[in-house]
């Protein structure tokens, strides 16, 4: 585990691309997150911070069959590379940067591994808050189609870094499968998306995610946020300077600059 986990975030802090021998790949998913939390210590050790939150990947059907797994995927956010409503990049920094439009969720209760499946109420109860959030994507690993998916997992699913907008406390006057995001590039609109794009709502992620921890014998924190997964494709940003705003009904913009 500590050997891949190594690997990976060497690569990680030295912006080279992703490359594990084969005896190092993970064999499964629950491997996989193994190498991830194990990886998440050896950034904190680097003074990267700890996980401060979660992204979800993998959410639509399309995806699932590309990449090749039967369900969504997560990884962590560690505390270095979170923004709060906007944040300034430098483009030689990642392999292939893109961004994603995405609602995002702060708990205010925690999500303890339980050996029940959690519902929807139990999700609905811990959420204290909503945002518009930019997740920061980097392409490391070339073709990612020629790897095993259990590499994408361990190296926390293309995560690289994210922008929180402001938290909307009276999110459940919202229709969160019906809200509208949108992806500006250099004040031109790209692309755009409903929240019911993210398994038909975006907190299907959320229960989701709190039951595969469960799984794993792992649980969310309150304070901890959570990117419930793309409400558009993914926009690679392939020159730079760029300005990217994501604007969702509702929950207002965020915005990433990269010189």
């Amino acid at each position: 585990m500590s050997e891949a986990a190594n690997i990976l975030g060497r690569a990680r802090l030295g912006n080279t691309g992703v490359s594990l021998a084969a005896n190092l790949v993970p064999v499964n998913e629950d491997d996989a997150y193994r190498v991830q939390a194990a990886l998440h210590e050896w950034q904190n050790a680097q003074g990267q911070g700890p996980v401060r939150g979660y992204k979800i990947g993998c959410t639509t059907a399309v995806m699932q069959e590309i990449v090749g797994v039967p369900n969504p995927c997560f990884g962590g956010v560690v505390e270095s590379t979170v923004h709060q409503g906007s944040g300034n990049f430098n483009a030689k920094d990642f392999q292939r940067v893109g961004i994603e439009c995405e609602v995002a969720v702060r708990l205010s209760s925690d999500l303890p591994a339980s050996e029940t499946l959690y519902d929807m109420s139990q999700i609905e109860a811990a959420i204290g808050a909503c945002m518009a959030a930019i997740e920061v994507v980097d392409n490391r690993y070339g073709d990612f189609l020629s790897l095993p998916a259990t590499v994408l997992i361990a190296d926390d699913f293309f995560q690289s870094a994210c922008v929180l907008g402001a938290e909307v406390t009276d999110w459940r006057g919202l229709d969160l499968a019906a809200v509208e995001g949108r992806v500006y590039i250099d004040g031109s609109q790209q692309g755009s998306g409903l929240g019911a794009e993210v398994l038909g709502h975006p907190l299907q992620a959320v229960l989701w995610l709190a039951n595969r921890m469960s799984a794993l014998g792992r649980g969310l924190k309150a304070g901890e946020f959570i990117l419930t997964g793309s409400l558009t494709p993914v926009q690679w940003l392939d020159t730079a300077p760029a300005r990217a705003v994501i604007s969702i009904d509702g929950l207002g913009d965020v915005q990433a600059l990269f010189d």
